[in-house]
């Protein structure tokens, strides 16, 4: 199994925490992780789109980025052509100020970018991230000038120039926010949920408070193309028996990572409507040249 990414990450850490539990639902497998990571994972994706479509060779994914990439630059995939397993997390994104921050909620950066147009600084993980999706789904909605993006790579660093006040937001993962929520280094102004995550459950939606935007990374498996149903079936079959397991369920909850198990057909149909929306969202405001 290809995990585009290094090790560690939120993709790293959901392939190692399932795969196991998958493995005892599948005489006879051995599931190996493979980190290999370069250009966001667009290099592991096309070492798994262009493998033989055996059950041998599986991606861990992250989507919106996976089907973003072709949007933005040529790639050696195409992302509805893989054979789609199961998604196993979606976690939502979030808007974070500094503990310090005169931002209470929503309406409050709203306000601000409006009154401030550009000069409102705001950190993700990379140009094409969720994390930048967030942020330019919210000005899309609103028609809010645009403010200023700071990329960083990687949740380190970009944590860090939050907690430290040299930016006034940050757009960045739920569970990527909950050591830093509890220790009271900053404060959520809204999660893009449907619903409240039982992580964070005092962080009102991004509905709740008026806006109606959904936006995050969900994280999950695919296959190469034209997978056989015969062992996509299976493999299908092995992930929504994993997924049901209570101590799988307990031992996520524990780690912080919100599960949104979905098999098969449904998950292809959920990241179709996903890359049509995206689409839409690229012509009307490119990410590239945020």
């Amino acid at each position: 199994v290809i995990v585009p990414s290094p090790p560690g990450g939120g993709v790293d850490t959901m392939a190692r925490m399932v795969l196991p539990v998958v493995q005892n639902r599948l005489p006879g497998a051995r599931f190996v992780v493979v980190n290999r990571p370069g250009a966001g994972g667009q290099l592991g994706w096309e070492a798994v789109f262009n493998a033989a479509p055996d059950g041998f060779t599986l991606a861990a994914t992250s989507v919106p980025a996976m089907i973003t990439y072709p949007m933005q630059r040529a790639v050696r995939y195409r992302p509805m052509e893989f054979s789609f397993i199961a998604n196993v997390v979606d976690d939502p994104g979030g808007l974070f100020v500094g503990a310090d921050s005169p931002l209470r909620t929503l309406a409050d950066l709203v306000a601000a970018a409006k009154a401030n147009p550009g000069r409102i600084s705001y950190g993700t993980t990379g140009i094409g991230s969720d994390d930048h999706l967030l942020v330019l789904g919210l000005e899309d909605k609103l028609s809010l000038p645009p403010m200023t993006h700071v990329p960083f790579n990687g949740m380190a660093p970009l944590s860090t120039a939050l907690v430290g006040g040299h930016l006034q937001l940050g757009a960045f993962n739920m569970s990527e926010s909950l050591a830093l929520l509890q220790a009271g280094r900053i404060r959520a102004l809204g999660q893009a949920a449907a619903t409240r995550w039982s992580g964070t459950p005092n962080v009102p939606t991004f509905k709740e408070q008026g806006i109606d935007l959904i936006s995050g990374a969900t994280r999950g498996i695919v296959g190469p193309p034209g997978m056989p149903a015969e062992i996509s079936g299976k493999l299908e079959a092995a992930f929504r028996a994993a997924m049901s397991d209570t101590d799988f369920v307990r031992e996520a909850e524990r780690l912080g990572l919100p599960l949104a198990p979905r098999i098969g057909a449904d998950y292809r149909s959920d990241v179709a409507t996903l890359e049509t929306s995206l689409r839409g969202l690229w012509q009307r405001k490119p990410w590239k040249e945020s």
